[in-house]
């Protein structure tokens, strides 16, 4: 057995904890750059405490999912009001949008020479500027991983920078912030956070640490998700929920993803739709795709087994079977009205071309068992 680990140099987790920010940033730079959402207000506890804090800040907002030419813009920004730190605040989009602009703020060159798959894939050499990443969603983990994926609007795919050197130096989580999420972001986020605790589970990367936080995290979001989506201001669902997110962040980044991501990626890049909300859409129905094929294929996988094992933590019911895992999720996704992939634009027309980049994506390299391309179109049929 032989592994590594990495995360966030340092977690700071726990309801009002950002209050608790100013001590922590001493030494990280003079000059910020804040990368937020659409809505740079929801940043004003934050831009206080700079101020209390005496450190200079230039506010950057994006609007969306990042795009290369987002973080091109956020670095000339960053170098011509001489940023010397990133402070991301926001869902996952402005965290990887800060990643992003923190890695080439240090790194001489463009995006492409960076990104995998549609650039020149040259390894990142330079620490990132110091980075301290905030979530105000639970979904994405982007806090505490080391890529920065970014969508190419030219070639209809997203793509991730990465490299251990992109970490935060600092991700501070505080659950108080996820309070006025919307109830369809609380669920496309969290069911995101959920698949991020189950892919890295039955993966072919699997490892005795993440293991352990992808339990934790399942029985976690079995128990809150659904709270959190009907009780906004449950407090212990929310703290709940952003634990699963921090989980997942820290699982995919030491472990593998799945189908499920990689499909999401490239879909994410043939259309206008939120990363979460083609996860929960895609979840259950990859549930049954890598069952049905571990069963014809490899009936003796490990990750088959895992698979009963997820529900028995999702239904709480000890002789629960895959099955019943991959029902309760379905059940899940239609208490929270997760919408199919044609709200989105997409049609049957588009499956071969999505398909095809699913395949090769880096995600689906992880997956349990290697899917064939007709069981790939029968997953997004059955998600249309």
């Amino acid at each position: 057995m032989r592994f590594d680990f990495a995360t966030a140099t340092k977690i700071s987790f726990g309801p009002g904890v950002l209050k608790e920010l100013r001590p922590l940033i001493g030494g990280f730079g003079s000059h910020a750059l804040v990368v937020t959402g659409r809505n740079p207000d929801r940043a004003a506890p934050l831009l206080t405490i700079l101020t209390e804090a005496a450190l200079a800040y230039t506010i950057y907002p994006t609007d969306g999912e990042p795009t290369i030419d987002d973080a091109r813009r956020g670095v000339e920004i960053a170098r011509s009001a001489h940023c010397d730190m990133v402070i991301a605040f926001g869902g996952g989009s402005a965290l990887d949008t800060g990643k992003a602009i923190a890695a080439l703020m240090t790194n001489p060159g463009d995006p492409l020479d960076y990104l995998e798959v549609i650039g020149r894939g040259k390894p990142i050499t330079q620490v990132s500027a110091p980075l301290i990443t905030i979530p105000t969603t639970s979904g994405t983990g982007s806090e505490v991983t080391s890529n920065a994926v970014l969508a190419s609007p030219e070639h209809q795919v997203k793509v991730s920078l990465r490299s251990p050197l992109m970490l935060a130096r600092l991700a501070v989580i505080d659950p108080e912030l996820t309070y006025t999420s919307p109830a369809d972001v609380t669920a496309a986020s969290g069911l995101d956070a959920l698949t991020q605790v189950l892919e890295p589970y039955v993966s072919n990367k699997a490892n005795p640490f993440t293991d352990s936080i992808c339990r934790e995290g399942m029985l976690r979001a079995a128990r809150s998700l659904k709270k959190a989506y009907d009780e906004p201001a449950n407090a212990t669902a929310r703290e709940d929920m952003a634990l699963v997110s921090l989980f997942g962040g820290i699982a995919l980044s030491n472990a593998k993803l799945g189908a499920v991501h990689g499909f999401a990626g490239p879909f994410g890049g043939m259309f206008d739709a939120p990363h979460g909300a083609i996860c929960a859409r895609l979840l259950p129905y990859v549930m049954e795709a890598n069952i049905r094929a571990l069963r014809e294929r490899a009936p003796e996988s490990l990750s088959l087994q895992r698979y009963d094992e997820i529900a028995r933590i999702l239904t709480g019911n000890s002789t629960a079977v895959a099955v019943d895992g991959v029902r309760w999720v379905h059940d899940l996704c239609q208490a929270m009205q997760v919408p199919p992939l044609s709200q989105y634009g997409y049609t049957a027309q588009d499956a071969d071309s999505l398909c095809e980049k699913a395949a090769v994506a880096s995600s689906m390299q992880g997956n349990p068992i290697k899917l064939t391309n007709e069981e790939l179109h029968q997953i997004v049929a059955a998600a249309l």
